[in-house]
């Protein structure tokens, strides 16, 4: 016998309720989209048009040719893929080392890592900003790199991980000669290969997000990574809302397609960083 889905009242008015919170997260989504497809005579007409006609890729055109888009992209992307590689391997010995070494001031280092996951990023912004001055690293790729390299919540949940593993496993790989490095890349790392790619895509697309320490410790239009440039744009430009709504798309762009492919990946790497296990 198979049973029929009975439709009830809670269940309609969930399911309005989740349409209605899809298409206002989707509206400013579709309104960008038209916007850049607008002329600029267009965008600011009344009543607004909610399509663009005619339709043109001209914005598109003036941001790709008139601005440093490409040089935006790859420092995004560089800066990025140095941010994430270095982050995954720093957590990584930092969390094996407090999970499974005994060491003096073990239990402090864990409390202080814990005290600065619970500290504001930007209330360190002066300080770093005066310290990598003092290195002369402002307007430069380590000092956009250096100070996004702080990430107590990953080495947390490393950890967290890590003491799941039996401690046998470790004990018996010691017995058979193995140092701390082999047992940690050839056993603990595979065990824990999705949470690691997880984590590798969420601290990405978290470093091609980043604007704020991106802003404050570069200058020129060279450094630039692409939320920073989006706002050059607008200055090089006036205020065209046709591209920069063109220059946002592009710039989000890699970071929608990133999603599509992994989006397994990264709904674990959300629910993993809010402390849940999926």
């Amino acid at each position: 016998m198979t049973s029929t889905s009975r439709i009830t009242v809670p269940g309609l008015v969930g399911t309005a309720f989740t349409v209605f919170m899809a298409a206002l997260w989707f509206f400013p989504l579709y309104w960008a989209a038209i916007t850049s497809l607008k002329f600029e005579q267009d965008t600011l007409t009344k009543p607004p048009g909610w399509f663009p006609n005619p339709a043109t890729l001209k914005a598109y055109g003036r941001v790709l040719w008139e601005s440093n888009l490409l040089r935006w992209y790859f420092n995004t992307v560089f800066t990025g893929l140095v941010i994430t590689f270095f982050v995954l391997l720093l957590c990584l010995l930092c969390a094996y080392a407090i999970s499974q070494l005994s060491f003096p001031g073990k239990t402090l280092l864990y409390w202080a890592l814990l005290a600065g996951f619970m500290v504001p990023g930007q209330a360190l912004t002066v300080p770093q900003f005066i310290l990598l001055n003092d290195l002369d690293s402002v307007n430069t790729y380590q000092g956009i790199i250096l100070p996004q390299l702080i990430a107590p919540i990953v080495i947390i949940i490393y950890k967290q991980f890590f003491d799941g593993i039996p401690r046998d496993l470790r004990d018996s790989a010691i017995i058979d000669g193995a140092g701390e490095f082999r047992i940690l890349f050839n056993i603990f790392l595979p065990l824990n290969w999705g949470i690691t790619w997880a984590l590798a895509i969420v601290t990405f697309i978290g470093a091609w997000n980043a604007f704020f320490w991106p802003f404050i410790i570069t200058f020129s239009e060279q450094m630039m990574t692409i939320p920073v440039g989006i706002t050059q744009v607008s200055d090089a430009f006036g205020v065209f809302y046709a591209r920069t709504m063109a220059m946002a798309l592009l710039a989000g762009l890699p970071v929608i397609i990133a999603y599509l492919i992994f989006q397994k990946r990264v709904t674990e790497g959300i629910m993993v960083t809010a402390g849940l296990k999926g």
